[in-house]
């Protein structure tokens, strides 16, 4: 990315994402880095390819280029002395987003990922240029869309959104192409003979997949690790929402080895959530993607390792007694090593029980409510189920952009779930009505229009009402990701939540370490967040307990010896 590409975010803050390195700040960044050369027309680094590091240029000029799947490439800037290449891909030797070219021969410093977080650290003024740089790079690169995936697709293609989802949650740039609209686009569709609710997706190497699952997309753009990860790690999290990155920033910052994995993105629920105004710090609010994507940045800089997207089916305890080890099994065969494991799974959406739900999904049922759903029912009459403050605050993001938007709860109101700033602002938004004692029971649509209305049933008088919608969103609740525990016969709440600490003893009378409030029935296995029975289902909360259980590691770990 650079200062030429003509976005508000660029021009507004172009000296914090370009900034130029004087002699004396190169000179301090020499011992992270080797001297590397190039010849003119050399390649220091290849979009689509394992990026090697930060670049900071000391003698020539580096030509940079934004290039996507359909050979389209967009010259973007030339970067000479003092100037360093690089985004927050490089932090973890992910692929490159854009070309460096040697435009003429070139004289540079390489800084490896491992250096390059190294650096962060150990050199707080400069690292906190280069981290805000990095960041705004990749943000911007995202506005521009001119890298990355190519989808093409029509607009309301169902299979359209849950990728652009995964990409978006994922912090992955992307292209959308309509078929519609876009005469390259129809060439493709009709090269490939793509019907017209399927999705092709064009990745920057060239590949095409033709409506592909989002672990086959993520693996097309590098995302995946394939590294086997046989050492031992301290700590082993499974899950990357509020409460696994808190557990990750702390464990890490504080020397402790540790791995991150989760089965989608990074974020969780909270991820989903397009305002968050009660937490502290945030007067102004901020949205759980930002808030998640900060913390995602900020675990790299102290050297957490991520898998994502990856699949955990189950831990192995096994070797727990014999060798103080813990193993977290992935889908794809690899086990991960760990002196201590913290679930930080979460929960999974909720869904109603209508019949033929599951064939609406994508084509008018949604989980979640952000910019791309928001765009698909503009200047539509949505519903949405849900009383507590995740509903309220899609209510409102909707609000914004739908012509109506119908709030359906099964109680008499708001007030015994949902906090009082949003059930305030709620009444404020005139194009929010709000139904209480209603159920949907119904869904009515076809394969190919998706949903076109619904049925809801007075819950107290059985009254029938039918109302023209093409969009329902579902905020009720949600149950706890605890399948992968059931291997290692973890203590379970009626709800299916873990057990933790005093209620461990409660349940089994069983003595456990003074102090181990947050460890599950198993020794060396702790729950924090939404998954843990008893936890206060809040982004703070989720937050607190993350930063809480990292004494109680220690602890755990010292008696490891």
């Amino acid at each position: 990315m650079s200062s030429d590409t003509p976005t508000d975010l660029v021009a507004s803050r172009r000296h914090q994402m370009f900034p130029v390195l004087n002699a004396a700040e190169i000179e301090r960044l020499g011992r992270f880095g080797t001297v590397r050369r190039y010849s003119a027309g050399e390649r220091l680094f290849t979009a689509g390819e394992s990026g090697p590091g930060m670049f900071v240029v000391l003698d020539g000029v580096v030509a940079i280029t934004q290039r996507n799947g359909l050979g389209q490439v967009v010259p973007i800037a030339k970067q000479d002395r003092g100037h360093f290449l690089a985004e927050v891909g490089q932090l973890s030797g992910r692929p490159a987003l854009v070309d460096g070219q040697a435009e003429s021969d070139v004289e540079a410093l390489l800084i490896e990922p491992a250096a390059l977080r190294a650096l962060l650290i150990a050199e707080a003024d400069l690292g906190e240029r280069i981290t805000r740089a990095l960041i705004l790079r990749r943000v911007a690169l995202i506005e521009s869309g001119a890298s990355g995936a190519v989808l093409i697709a029509r607009s309301d293609a169902p299979t359209l959104a849950r990728l652009q989802n995964f990409l978006r949650r994922n912090g992955q740039p992307y292209h959308h192409l309509d078929p519609n609209t876009d005469h390259d686009a129809q060439v493709w569709t009709e090269q490939y003979q793509i019907g017209p609710f399927e999705v092709l997706a064009v990745c920057p190497t060239g590949a095409v997949l033709r409506n592909p699952a989002d672990l086959e997309l993520a693996r097309c753009l590098g995302m995946v690790d394939t590294v086997d990860h046989t050492d031992l790690y301290d700590v082993a999290i499974v899950g990357a929402g509020p409460a696994g990155l808190a557990t990750a920033v702390y464990a890490a910052s504080e020397g402790l080895r540790v791995m991150v994995m989760d089965c989608r993105a990074h974020g969780g629920q909270a991820g989903a959530s397009a305002r968050i105004e009660n937490y502290l710090g945030f007067p102004t609010g901020i949205s759980g993607q930002a808030l998640a994507g900060r913390a995602f940045v900020q675990a790299q800089k102290f050297g957490v390792e991520m898998l994502i997207p990856a699949q955990v089916v189950s831990l192995d305890c096994s070797r727990r007694e014999a060798e103080g080890e813990l193993g977290v099994l992935l889908a794809d065969g690899r086990r991960i090593r760990a002196r201590s494991v913290v679930m930080a799974t979460g929960a999974r959406y909720r869904r109603l029980d209508v019949d033929n739900l599951a064939a609406f999904e994508g084509r008018g049922v949604w989980y979640w409510a952000s910019p791309i759903e928001a765009r698909i029912c503009r200047d539509q009459q949505v519903a949405l189920v849900g009383g507590g403050n995740s509903a309220g605050q899609a209510a409102v993001f909707l609000a914004a952009h739908a012509a109506k938007v119908i709030m359906l709860v099964r109680g008499e109101g708001l007030s015994a779930t949902m906090s009082k700033y949003l059930i305030e602002r709620i009444e404020a938004t005139p194009n929010i009505e709000l139904k209480t004692h209603r159920a949907v029971t119904a869904l009515h649509g076809d394969a190919e229009a998706g949903l076109q209305n619904i049925t809801l049933q007075h819950r107290q008088t059985g009254e029938l009402e039918n109302h023209e919608i093409r969009h329902l969103f579902l905020f009720v609740g949600a149950d706890p990701e605890t399948e992968c525990m059931t291997s290692c016969h973890a203590a379970l709440d009626p709800a299916g939540f873990v057990l933790t600490g005093d209620q461990v003893r409660s349940a089994s009378c069983k003595a456990l370490r003074p102090g181990a409030s947050l460890e599950s029935s198993i020794p060396g296995v702790f729950a924090v967040g939404d998954v843990r029975s008893g936890s206060v289902k809040r982004v703070g909360g989720a937050i607190g307990e993350g930063a809480a259980v990292v004494p109680l590691l220690h602890a755990f770990l010292a008696g490891l010896g």
